[in-house]
């Protein structure tokens, strides 16, 4: 089975759409995946939240299948929303001062990519 890990840095929504969008395709590929959400993407976790946002759907449906392995803590932290994404129920990823660890994820066998 492909692994892939996702890590999404870039705040704009419409980069990290992309990020759901092909999670779900690879999901149902037979892919096993994970979305970790790093940098600027972390400040979309409370605009993703909003039942009126208009990524709301696709978001939690990738909520709900576990796509979205975590945020990163320091980041969050650092876009000040931490208790967003504690809200929201995500893993605070930070195994490597603060940050998720990308070798942990190559460890594992996955195949990262970054957006």
């Amino acid at each position: 089975m492909k692994k892939v890990a996702l890590f999404a840095f870039n705040g704009e929504l419409m980069c990290f759409v992309h990020v759901l969008l092909n999670a779900l395709d690879m999901n149902d590929r037979g892919y096993e995946v994970k979305i970790i959400i790093e940098g600027s993407a972390t400040k979309l976790v409370p605009e993703l939240a909003k039942e009126d946002s208009p990524m709301h759907r696709l978001y939690e449906k990738t909520k709900g299948l576990d796509l979205i392995d975590g945020a990163c803590k320091a980041c969050s932290n650092k876009m000040g929303t931490l208790e967003a994404v504690k809200a929201q129920g995500l893993r605070l990823l930070d195994e490597m001062t603060g940050h998720p660890s990308m070798a942990r994820y190559r460890g594992e066998g996955f195949e990262i990519i970054t957006f």
